[in-house]
């Protein structure tokens, strides 16, 4: 069994605790790599490093040059792709395809803001003063905090890390406890791309331990997290305490809304990429199919008939569709779940089972279940499961779908599935969502806003906009006019 140290200032450390933990395979159930367990030491050692290249070599680098480094790295995960992607599917127990999808699109992301690196512009206001010049300006805020989930931890990072390196910020970066080795070999490409030490740190370990010291810490500017929306709260009232900026990006419980004019047969496959792609185990998973009372049956029976073809095993078999749930606790709250369900009155037509015996591993296997007859009110069309479970609802018109379809506290994302223009414009106006996708789910990409509504957080990730999340926007006043004949009173 391999065993990782602390990456901090560009080096392998160990925990100052001097304890390890397993990390393990959600297909066999067994230990395979021993993962430090930092301390709020490993986390003031990380962050001073952060703050120490933040004012020393980092912020010396040109911008262009900064850019450069982010490509650089790039180029390495692109060529290592493969090797990521098979760490990242055995922590997680995602498809290995898939997985290997997600590293290749990880590189896009520094590239992307590699290329915008130097193309962050200020202004020159007009401003109502004579003799009065105004610039802004925008600067980097210094140490950024980024805080992920176990279910895509190296893509996610990256949606953090590009952006804030792109603008110039240090980072320290603790992944899920679940999922920390690919970001730990993701460290050894950073030293290799030729960054200045401290600019990329990663400390892993349990919340309490790392991720709490890490919010607190005086140094640290920014967090940015993407977990679950009670978890977020905490991460929020904590950052509070310190006027810390946070950007959240948390659960959602989306709506895929399919009208009696659309192609049924794309509907029906665009459902189930919603809700079974990555085992359901995405914040943006079509989790409540809304379907028009028309056509209710007849797409029942199709997205029914695709389910129970599923192919479900051994996430390295390039043959599988399914694989197991990424976590022991996770797998027993998706069957808390359904059990949940059953017994407010869904009624369960496809899957609804915990696999066990040859050909699954430890048995971390849930079968993709649809409960039909659910009532919006019911808790499993309330909470995210977070699992392969979908919850199907009736509606009547337009009206109805965007009602049943925004009575939710989350608004990460939505679904609509329609010929009809003036549906897609209404409904895409309407829903309170961070996201809204027409005739397709689960697009997303680095040059377009990515984040949710209501509980679905705070801030946005990706594109252009989001690297002014992580700088400071700064006014600077400059007089042509030194007679100031009166102190005593203001010339506005």
């Amino acid at each position: 069994m391999g065993r990782y140290k602390l990456f901090i200032a560009n080096e392998w450390q160990d925990p100052h605790s001097g304890r390890w933990f397993d990390t393990l395979d959600p297909f066999s159930g067994e230990g395979w790599a021993e993962i430090p367990r930092g301390d709020a030491v490993d986390v003031d050692r990380a962050v001073t490093a952060a703050a120490d290249a933040f004012e020393g070599p980092w912020s010396r680098m040109s911008a262009s040059d900064r850019g450069m480094l982010l490509h650089r790295l790039g180029n390495l995960i692109e060529r290592d792709a493969e090797k990521l992607a098979a760490v990242e599917s055995r922590d997680n127990g995602k498809l290995l395809s898939e997985t290997l999808g997600q590293v290749k699109y990880t590189a896009r992301y520094f590239y992307y803001y590699g290329g915008l690196a130097d193309k962050i512009q200020g202004a020159v206001v007009p401003i109502d003063k004579p003799k009065v010049f105004n610039m802004v300006r925008y600067e980097p805020m210094g140490v950024v905090a980024s805080i992920t989930p176990w279910n895509s931890s190296l893509l996610l990072t990256a949606w953090k890390a590009s952006a804030a390196l792109c603008a110039g910020n240090t980072i320290v970066c603790k992944p899920s406890e679940f999922t920390s080795a690919s970001l730990l070999e993701l460290a050894r490409l950073v030293v290799e791309a030729g960054f200045p030490p401290g600019v990329f740190n990663v400390v892993t370990g349990f919340g309490a331990e790392v991720g709490e010291p890490l919010i607190r810490h005086p140094k640290v500017a920014r967090i940015a997290f993407t977990g679950g929306d009670e978890a977020g709260r905490k991460v929020y009232m904590t950052a509070a305490e310190g006027f810390k900026r946070v950007s959240l990006e948390l659960g959602g419980k989306s709506p895929n809304i399919v009208f009696d004019d659309a192609d049924l047969a794309k509907a029906a496959n665009g459902v189930i990429t919603g809700i079974f792609s990555a085992g359901g185990q995405t914040c943006m998973a079509g989790s409540r199919l809304l379907l028009q009372e028309s056509i209710h049956d007849e797409f029942l029976e199709r997205i029914q008939a695709i389910t129970r073809s599923a192919k479900i095993g051994n996430p390295a078999d390039p043959a599988t569709q399914i694989g197991p749930v990424a976590t022991r606790p996770q797998f027993e709250k998706v069957l808390r779940y359904i059990d949940i369900a059953k017994a407010e009155g869904a009624r369960c037509v496809a899957g609804g089972r915990a696999l066990s015996g040859e050909g699954y591993g430890c048995g971390q296997f849930v079968e993709p279940t649809i409960f039909a007859d659910v009532r919006n009110d019911m808790r499993i069309a309330q909470e995210e499961v977070f699992g392969p479970v979908l919850a199907v609802l009736k509606f009547k018109d337009e009206e109805d779908a965007i009602r049943i379809g925004n009575d939710i506290r989350f608004g990460l994302a939505a679904g609509v599935w329609t010929r009809s223009l003036h549906r897609a414009m209404l409904l895409s106006e309407k829903l309170k969502a961070g996201t809204v996708w027409i005739n397709n789910y689960r697009s997303t990409s680095y040059t377009t806003p990515f984040g949710g509504y209501k509980h679905s957080g705070l801030g946005r990730e990706s594109g252009v906009e989001s690297v002014k999340e992580y700088m400071e926007t700064k006014s600077v006043w400059i007089s042509t006019d030194l007679d100031m004949p009166n102190p005593f009173v203001r010339k506005y």
